[in-house]
C-alpha cells in the first residue's frame, strides 16, 4: 500500500479524522533509512519544487546581474503570502529587471494570507498577478530569459530552453532519466515535473549538500539557494509558516508544496527527507515533521519545538477551548 495512517485526530477521545500518507528518509548514497508507506510512491513536487527551477538563474548570478538584495533573491525560491513585505520586494525586483507583471503566466488574484487579502480589499484594489505566490519564481524565469535572450513570451512551455534546463537539472540531481520524468502543469500555468519520494528526498539532501552535485556550477548555484532560504526565511513563506519555521535553522533547507507534499535536507547529518500527505491537508505538516525529527534524534530541539509552537497538537474550538488532540501515529517501517 502507498500510504499509510500518518496522523489521527481527536475530539472529546473520539477519532474524528485520520490524515494518510508516506513518508522516506535518505541517506546520501540515496539508500532509504527509513520509511513509512511506500517510498517509489511517484507524487508532483509542485512548489516544492522551487529551489530547483530557480538553479538555472542563480547559476547565471541573475542576482548579480540585476543588482538584487538577498530579500529578493530568496523570492525565487519562494511560496509568498502576499505580506506588504512580500509585494515590496516583488516590485523593486521587478523594476530592477525591467520587467512588466503582465508578462506573467500566473492568473491576478489576491494574497494567501487573510488579513493581506482583506487590507487589500479594505484598500479597494484589484487582483493582481504579482499578488500571486508564485510571481517570485516567474520573475527568476523572465529575468533570465531576458539576460540570455530567450524568448521571454513562451517561458511557461515545456520545450522552452529554461524549462528543459531546469528539466536537466532535475534529472542530474535526482538521479533519473530526463526523458523518465512526468510532466503536468502548476497552478500558475508551468510545468511542473514528478518524482518518486524516495528520489525527492535525494534531491532535498544534495541542496543541503550540494558538494554531492555532479556539476560543480550547479552545486554553487544550490549553496546560493539553499543559503539565502535560510538568510531570509520569512521571504519564502511568511512569519507564520512552517517553512519559514524550519528554514530559522541553518542546518536544514526545506520547502513544502501543494497537495501535502514536503522536502527536507539535513546539512550536517547529510540527509534527506520527503513526506507526502494523501489528501493534501498542510495544517499536519508541523505534527508530521516534528515527529519526524524526534525519532531521527535530531540534536536541535529548538526547532522541533518551534513547530509544536506553530502548530500545537492540541485542538481548539473557535472560542480557543482546547477539545481535542491530533498525534503523529506512523511507524518505521522495516
Amino acid at each position: 500500500m502507498n500510504f499509510v495512517p500518518l496522523v489521527e485526530e481527536y475530539r472529546g477521545g473520539v477519532l474524528e479524522n485520520v490524515h494518510y500518507g508516506a513518508v522516506t528518509v535518505v541517506d546520501e548514497r540515496g539508500n532509504v533509512l527509513h520509511k513509512a508507506g511506500n517510498p517509489q510512491h511517484m507524487t508532483y513536487l509542485r512548489s516544492a519544487a522551487k529551489p530547483f527551477q530557480a538553479l538555472p538563474a542563480m547559476k547565471r548570478r541573475i542576482d548579480e546581474r540585476y543588482g538584487l538584495s538577498g530579500e529578493e533573491t530568496a523570492l525565487l525560491a519562494a511560496s509568498h503570502r502576499g505580506e506588504a513585505y512580500h509585494i515590496e520586494a516583488l516590485e523593486s525586483m521587478y523594476r530592477k529587471m525591467g520587467l512588466d507583471e503582465e508578462q506573467l503566466r500566473c492568473c491576478s488574484t489576491y494574497p494567501l494570507n487573510e488579513e493581506a487579502k482583506a487590507q487589500r480589499h479594505r484598500d479597494h484594489e484589484a487582483k493582481r498577478r504579482i499578488f500571486h505566490n508564485c510571481s517570485g519564481k516567474h520573475a527568476g524565469l523572465l529575468g533570465l530569459c531576458k539576460h540570455l535572450g530567450w524568448d521571454e513570451s513562451t517561458y511557461y512551455e515545456l520545450e522552452h530552453p529554461v524549462q528543459q534546463e531546469i528539466a536537466a537539472a532535475v534529472a542530474l540531481i535526482a538521479e533519473v532519466p530526463q526523458a523518465s520524468i512526468p510532466y503536468g502543469t502548476d497552478g500558475c500555468g508551468l510545468p511542473v515535473f514528478a518524482l518518486p519520494l524516495h528520489k525527492i528526498a535525494y534531491a532535498y539532501m544534495k541542496l543541503a549538500c550540494p558538494d554531492k552535485i555532479a556539476d560543480a556550477e550547479l552545486g554553487g548555484a544550490a549553496e546560493r539557494i539553499g543559503r539565502l532560504m535560510n538568510e531570509h526565511p520569512d521571504m519564502i513563506a511568511d512569519r507564520q509558516f512552517v517553512c519559514s519555521a524550519l528554514l530559522k535553522d541553518s542546518n536544514l533547507v526545506a520547502k513544502g508544496g501543494a497537495k501535502g507534499v514536503y522536502g527536507i535536507g539535513l546539512r550536517k547529518e547529510r540527509l534527506g527527507i520527503s513526506l507526502k500527505v494523501s489528501d493534501g491537508a498542510e495544517h499536519v505538516w508541523p505534527c508530521v515533521i516534528a515527529s519526524i525529527l524526534e525519532r531521527i534524534g535530531y540534536s536541535n530541539t529548538e526547532t522541533i519545538k518551534r513547530l509544536y509552537t506553530l502548530a500545537p497538537n492540541g485542538i481548539v474550538n473557535d472560542g480557543g477551548e482546547l477539545v481535542g488532540e491530533r498525534r503523529a501515529v506512523f511507524a518505521w517501517e522495516v
